[in-house]
């Protein structure tokens, strides 16, 4: 089917498109034929427009969001807002121009969230762009741009990612992609203030709900370089003294025992259990001697029969946690371990290695106001200590813990 399917893209006469680009429209009847396509008279109006905005200076694809929604523009989802994606997907479209291609991209497992403390909503897998020298030409079809402003857009494109804040690394955030709002959950991004020395952690739903002309949220910003002093003393301070990590290891696993209870518990249970056997035997030979009758003996022995059944489950839930507080007892060495071979080399650290040791052993900064809630990974294998957590995590692209 794909050997198939790739012959009739090379040879032009099934199209890629599973639903028609913004500004097109498919033959209702044939709507995987080439020939088929027609222009939508508003939409490709709208998408002329999108280029010829765009390549006025100092305009950026989130001012041509704010632009086409101060002129009251529905997106091709008809909201009022335009998501800065679904223009940057519509710049970037060579089907404009009037040749459609497929194999512009592959796709691989999606590796971050937006937010831990948020859902994702639906998983899908990350586009990567593939070479242009390796598209397939498939069909022609009614062009709304000139292969010259395709190219002007693409070359402000490029030079406007150089620019882009996610590459911006004149102010450093130690804590970078790590902090959520206490109160809407948000991811929080790092901003500093034109021509000043303060930088903050500001929730990032103040802008998108900013622009969607509801009341933002009213959480405050959070100082960075405050919030980041903060953070690294107390990880320094687990690192330092690793028994609460213990202690807490302890309560994740819910083992409020000590290994003396333990004992004492199975002993007590062995010694029923050594009881209820002799109480048998003692039911058997008064039977054996004709002091009690078949039924009466049949039915004391069931039931001594079930409450030596009843503690050899127990005895097993018993072992299973001994079982589970020697392998405690490992991981708990394995902790120790660890923070013994971090905290030689803390007082020298470079911001570069604090951050690897952020992103390590920081799975969330939970920011409420003044309240700050820290959640702390902490590997127990040598294997560990180079896959951050949030990778391993079965929730990681679907829901929030």
């Amino acid at each position: 089917m794909r050997r198939g399917r790739l012959a009739k893209l090379r040879a032009g006469v099934l199209l890629p498109w599973t639903r028609a680009p913004y500004g097109y429209r498919l033959h209702p009847d044939r709507p995987r034929d080439p020939g088929g396509v027609v222009l939508e008279a508003g939409e490709a109006a709208v998408v002329a427009e999108i280029f010829a905005l765009y390549l006025e200076p100092q305009v950026s694809l989130l001012q041509l969001a704010r632009t086409l929604a101060r002129r009251h523009i529905p997106s091709p989802g008809g909201k009022s807002v335009w998501a800065v994606a679904t223009l940057h997907g519509i710049l970037t479209n060579p089907a404009y121009t009037g040749q459609v291609y497929t194999g512009r991209v592959r796709y691989r497992p999606p590796r971050i969230r937006r937010s831990a403390t948020h859902p994702i909503g639906r998983p899908h897998e990350s586009r990567i762009p593939v070479p242009r020298a390796e598209w397939i030409a498939v069909a022609t079809v009614p062009a709304i741009v000139t292969t010259e402003q395709f190219d002007r857009v693409q070359s402000k494109l490029a030079k406007n990612r150089c620019f882009s804040q996610r590459n911006n690394t004149a102010h450093p955030y130690l804590l970078r992609a790590l902090v959520s709002c206490g109160y809407c959950r948000y991811a929080c991004i790092g901003r500093t203030a034109v021509r000043s020395p303060y930088s903050y952690y500001m929730c990032s739903s103040k802008l998108k709900w900013a622009m969607l002309g509801r009341e933002p949220c009213h959480a405050r910003f959070a100082p960075a370089g405050q919030l980041d002093d903060l953070v690294w003393r107390d990880l320094c301070e687990v690192l330092t003294h690793p028994a609460e990590l213990t202690r807490a290891l302890e309560r994740a696993h819910g083992g409020h025992w000590l290994p003396q209870e333990l004992q004492a518990r199975r002993e007590n249970l062995r010694q029923g259990r050594v009881s209820l056997g002799q109480q048998i035997d003692r039911l058997t030979e008064a039977y054996l001697h004709d002091v009690i009758a078949l039924p009466e003996y049949e039915r004391r022995r069931r039931d001594l029969e079930q409450r030596d059944q009843a503690l050899a489950e127990q005895e097993r839930q018993l072992s299973a946690q001994a079982d589970r507080h020697e392998e405690l007892a490992g991981t708990a060495i394995a902790i120790e371990n660890f923070c013994a071979r971090v905290r030689a080399g803390l007082d020298n650290v470079s911001f570069e290695q604090k951050r690897q040791l952020v992103e390590l052993l920081i799975d969330r900064v939970i920011v409420t106001d003044t309240a700050v809630e820290i959640h702390y990974v902490i590997p127990t294998h040598r294997s560990s200590e180079h896959v951050r957590f949030c990778h391993l995590r079965t929730d990681y692209l679907s829901t929030s813990q």
